[in-house]
This record gives structure tokens, C-alpha cells and sequence, in this order.
């Protein structure tokens, strides 16, 4: 397994690259619902347990530099090694992803508004944790539940990975059309 070999670049190195002409391809590695809501004009959305997935084939038409984004960077972080693992070395990560993106200014493509994966990570959580520390006053045991979240939140920091956002992401309200591997390698080839 390879290492990453990336950059970390921030939104004026991409806006300049592009003002300039430069051949610059820009993944957009949120759930196709986040990329729906707001993206970079003229990226393409590779949700990234899609990217993961088919990493090996999306890696193979990648002959040109790319910037890896995302909400905040983390899965961007994620992708970058992913592909790196199957051999891609052009590879750079926005910093501060789409967050970033827009405070500096740059345009962005709106669309049907949602919520972001990590604020329905969020609203889950409290409200799992508030229900079952309400219970707790009830039924004692109930508390574990709560426990059981703050353990399963605190990991998913340490280790910058979100099994919750993982099976959020695969709910009908975060799949919009467009994350279809062929569909997304049709694109890439043909862009």
C-alpha cells in the first residue's frame, strides 16, 4: 500500500490554477445530496464510498492534477489515501474544504438545499443521547445507550472516520441521482 504523497492547497491556489487555464480536476467527495445542495462549478461528484469502491478504475483516468473536496477536509483525507494507495500521485486536498471554498469568496452552484452529513450526524446523536438519558429515569439501564454514543463519537475523532455518517449517507435522503460508478467514469473519460 502506497502512501499519500498529496499537497493540502487552499481555495486561492485552486481559483488561481483555474483562472489561469490549468488543467484541474476537482472531486467532490460528499454524499450526492451535500454536492446537490452546494458545489465548485465544474467538479465532479465521486461520493467517496463510491470512490473507495472503484478507486482502482477512477484512479486509471486520472491523468491530470486533482483537488480532492469535501465539507470540511476529512473525507477528502480519505479519499486522497485511497487513491494513493492505487497509484495516483497527482493528487492535492482543499483545505477547509467547501467550508473554505466559499468564506474566500469563490462561486459557488446552488441547488436543493439539505443537510450536511456531520449536522445529521449531529441531530441523531443528541437525539439519541437526550431519548435514552430521558428513559434513563425510567428504565436505569438506559443510560448505556448514551455512553454507548459518547464512545462511539469519541472514536469517530480520534480515528477521523463516522460510522454513523457512513449509514446516514445510505439513507434515501442523501441519494440523489448521479452517484453511478459507469456514469461517473463516462464523465471522466469524456471530459
Amino acid at each position: 500500500m502506497s502512501t499519500s504523497t498529496s499537497t493540502t492547497v487552499d481555495a486561492q491556489w485552486v481559483a488561481e490554477r483555474r483562472a489561469a487555464g490549468a488543467d484541474l480536476l476537482i472531486l467532490d467527495v460528499r454524499t450526492p445530496a451535500e454536492f446537490e445542495s452546494s458545489h465548485i462549478e465544474g467538479s465532479y461528484n465521486v461520493p467517496l464510498d463510491t470512490l473507495k469502491e472503484h478507486r482502482a478504475d477512477i484512479a486509471r483516468h486520472l491523468d491530470t492534477d486533482v483537488v480532492l473536496v469535501c465539507r470540511s477536509g476529512a473525507r477528502a483525507e480519505q479519499a486522497d489515501a485511497s487513491l494513493s494507495a492505487a497509484g495516483t500521485e497527482n493528487l492535492h486536498v482543499l483545505r477547509g474544504g467547501m467550508g473554505a471554498w466559499e468564506s474566500s469568496g469563490q462561486r459557488v452552484v446552488r441547488g436543493a438545499q439539505r443537510w450536511e452529513l456531520e449536522r445529521q450526524v449531529r441531530l441523531v446523536a443528541g437525539g439519541i443521547v437526550l431519548g435514552s438519558i430521558l428513559t434513563s429515569t425510567v428504565l436505569p439501564a438506559a443510560k448505556w445507550v448514551a455512553g454507548g454514543i459518547g464512545a462511539g463519537l469519541t472514536f469517530a475523532a480520534l480515528s477521523n472516520t463516522c460510522a454513523m455518517g457512513m449509514m446516514l449517507s445510505t439513507l434515501p435522503y442523501n441519494r440523489v441521482q448521479g452517484s453511478d460508478p459507469e456514469q461517473l467514469l463516462a464523465q471522466l473519460t469524456g471530459r
